[in-house]
């Protein structure tokens, strides 16, 4: 018998929510996350087989696609791809078995800390952020950016839902990144 008790990318036992004027910033610790990569030769086989998983084509450059199993493109026939870790607790051994010896795949769960974003006027809080020109997207847009110097994806679920996904060993200075810029705006 033991009593460890799993810590959230905050160092917390449930995730932390903040709520600042129109925008909620949430701390997401329910999704389990491996990456992908196509090995030469089989490029075109992993694109079939991470389609038939999706349910949607493969996501091009810069794009999200899917549904309780998503994926969003990472590089050159290399994606991050996300399900519910209460259901795909073991997605990394899945993608491996499924994809047999044509992908590398390697599990990315406790690699990194993902924060949503929640609202109204999220265009205003990440243009204090990075670069995204987040205003134009319509939900399926992925950019990989930096945020207070760390290396992170900003993906649109939809015009009033973002994520962000960053280094989970940055996940105390990317939350606190975040939550100034929502307390700049409002």
């Amino acid at each position: 018998m033991h009593d460890l008790k799993p810590l959230t990318p905050l160092g917390a036992h449930a995730p932390h929510v903040d709520k600042i004027g129109p925008v909620t910033l949430t701390e997401v610790v329910s999704v389990a996350l491996a990456s992908v990569a196509a090995r030469l030769g089989a490029e075109e086989a992993v694109h079939e087989a991470l389609t038939g998983l999706l349910g949607a084509s493969a996501p091009a450059p810069s794009r999200h696609a899917g549904g309780t199993l998503s994926a969003f493109w990472t590089g050159p026939d290399q994606w991050m791809v996300e399900a519910p870790i209460d259901t795909h607790e073991d997605l990394a051994h899945r993608l491996s078995e499924e994809l047999a010896g044509k992908a590398s795949v390697t599990e990315q769960t406790d690699a990194w800390c993902r924060f949503d974003l929640t609202g109204d006027a999220l265009p205003r809080v990440m243009e204090r952020l990075c670069a995204a020109d987040v205003g134009q997207w319509q939900g399926g847009e992925v950019q990989r950016t930096t945020i207070d110097h760390l290396g992170c994806f900003v993906v649109c679920r939809d015009p009033k839902h973002l994520s962000v996904i960053g280094p989970r060993s940055s996940a105390g200075s990317l939350h606190h990144a975040l939550l100034a810029a929502c307390r700049s705006v409002f």
